[in-house]
This record gives C-alpha cells, sequence and structure tokens, in this order.
C-alpha cells in the first residue's frame, strides 16, 4: 500500500492551504476601504483590509519556507520558482514603462496642434513654467551612487553565500540594509523639500508617480533583504538551496536598473533647460 502512494516524481503537490481564499477576503476588503476612504470615510475598513493582507503575506511565505526545509524545493521546482520570479520582475517592468509613457508623452508633445489643452497647461514646453525641479546633481546623484553601491554589496553576499562564507553573507546582507534604509531616507527628505505638488500640473504627477513607486519597491526590497538577513543570521540558505535569497537579490538589481532610467530621464533630462530649486 506504502508503494502505490510512493512520490515518483520531482514535483511538489503543496498541501490544503487556507491563504487563497483568507488573501482574497482580505484583498477585497482591502479595495472597498480604499474606494470608501477616496470618498471620505474613515480609514478603518483600509486598515482592517491591509492587516488581512500583510498577515496573509507573512503566513503564506512562512509556509513555502517550510515546504523548503523538508525537502519539497527539488531542482525542478526550484526552476518553476525561478521563472515564477522573471515573470514577476517582468510584469514590474511594464508597470514602470506605464509611468515612464506618461512622463515622456507629457513632456514631448507640449505643443501639438491636437493637443492645445495640454499646450496651454503646460505652457508649451517642458517643464511647465513657473516648475522649479531638484537639482539632479545633488541629492538624486548621491542616490544613485547609493544604490550602486548596494547592488554591489549584495553582490558579494550572494557569492559569500555560494563559497560557504555565512560571516559575508551576514555582512553584506547588513551594508544593503543600510543603505536601501539611507536611500529611502534621501528620497524622502528630498520630498519635504520639493518645490512643486503632485496635484494641478503635470510635472508633479508624473514625477512623484514614477519616483513614489519607485521608493515603494526600494521599501519592499529593504523589507525583502531583512528578512533574508534574519533567515542568514538563523542559519538558513545553503549554496546549492537559497532561492529565497536569489530572488530578493534579483529584485534588489531590478530596482537598481529602474533607478538609473528614473535618475537618467526623469532627473536629468527631463529637467535640462529648467530653473533649478535653491534647497
Amino acid at each position: 500500500m506504502a508503494d502505490a502512494h510512493a512520490k515518483n516524481h520531482d514535483y511538489h503537490l503543496v498541501d490544503p492551504s487556507p491563504w487563497p481564499f483568507v488573501g482574497a477576503v482580505g484583498a477585497f476588503i482591502l479595495a472597498v476601504g480604499a474606494v470608501n476612504w477616496f470618498h471620505g470615510a474613515a480609514p478603518w475598513v483600509l486598515y482592517l483590509g491591509l492587516a488581512i493582507v500583510l498577515y496573509t503575506m507573512f503566513g503564506w511565505w512562512r509556509d513555502v519556507i517550510r515546504e523548503g526545509r523538508a525537502g519539497d524545493h527539488t531542482p525542478v521546482v526550484q526552476l518553476h520558482l525561478r521563472y515564477g520570479m522573471i515573470l514577476f520582475i517582468a510584469s514590474e517592468v511594464m508597470f514602470f514603462v506605464a509611468w515612464f509613457w506618461a512622463f515622456f508623452d507629457a513632456s514631448l508633445f507640449t505643443a501639438e496642434p491636437i493637443q492645445a489643452a495640454r499646450a496651454a497647461f503646460t505652457g508649451g514646453h517642458w517643464p511647465p513654467q513657473g516648475i522649479e525641479v531638484f537639482d539632479p546633481w545633488h541629492i538624486p546623484l548621491l542616490n544613485t551612487l547609493i544604490l550602486l553601491t548596494s547592488g554591489t554589496t549584495v553582490t558579494w553576499a550572494h557569492h559569500a553565500l555560494l563559497e560557504g562564507d555565512r560571516k559575508g553573507l551576514v555582512q553584506g546582507l547588513v551594508l544593503t540594509v543600510i543603505l536601501g534604509l539611507i536611500f529611502s531616507a534621501l528620497q524622502a527628505f528630498e520630498y519635504m523639500h520639493a518645490a512643486f505638488s503632485f496635484g494641478g500640473n503635470i510635472y508633479g504627477a508624473t514625477f512623484f508617480m514614477a519616483t513614489g513607486f519607485h521608493g515603494f519597491h526600494v521599501i519592499v526590497g529593504t523589507i525583502f533583504l531583512i528578512v533574508c538577513l534574519l533567515r542568514a543570521m538563523k542559519g538558513d540558505f545553503t549554496p546549492k538551496a537559497h532561492f529565497g535569497f536569489e530572488a530578493a537579490a534579483w529584485y534588489w538589481h531590478f530596482v537598481d536598473v529602474v533607478w538609473l532610467f528614473l535618475f537618467a530621464s526623469i532627473y536629468i533630462w527631463g529637467s535640462h533647460g529648467a530653473v533649478i530649486h535653491a534647497a
């Protein structure tokens, strides 16, 4: 009887899980709460949905980690997990393409005859009249150097893991997390001293949507790396089984690359010829 139920394949069939249902309920409550909040209601329903979603993430990923420790993540399963992460990052790329598209559409076609309303809104040039932009060679350049350095430290941590150097893995992750926190702090400082707002002008709307969502991804990536750091300090990850850390490193490199495009297109090119705000 035992032989009849023996597992003779490399695929892992997950145990029955409540998380897809709980996550769907949480996402529904979160959406309803957000809509009601936008219409002036108290945000408590929004907070409830957010709490359920965060609890689902914690519980679901905890179960995935337990599956990996139990040996369920065979080489075939690990390969497909990598495919899943690649597709997720590809979807994130298209997400940012939308913000870049909005920025370039607004900045490159400011005076088209068929877009007279937009020409009046921007003054026929970019950035619009009255907008004082950030100096790209101040905090934005510093943040660029910080993110590039963090990409180096997370790569150091990855190579240390492959070589079985647990101390180097932890040190590299600690430095990467610190650099991520510094980046977020500097961007928050920059936002607080912006000479333009999110509403009322197309420049502020496209700027804050693109850079703000990138900042959100930096925060998510930093949390991702903090979890990997805690797991590494507990002895998780081996040179042959470390997809959780590898996924975090891929995500962090993706955040680095997106920032380079943001820095080059929005901060440098997008501010060419504009009045620089004196901080």
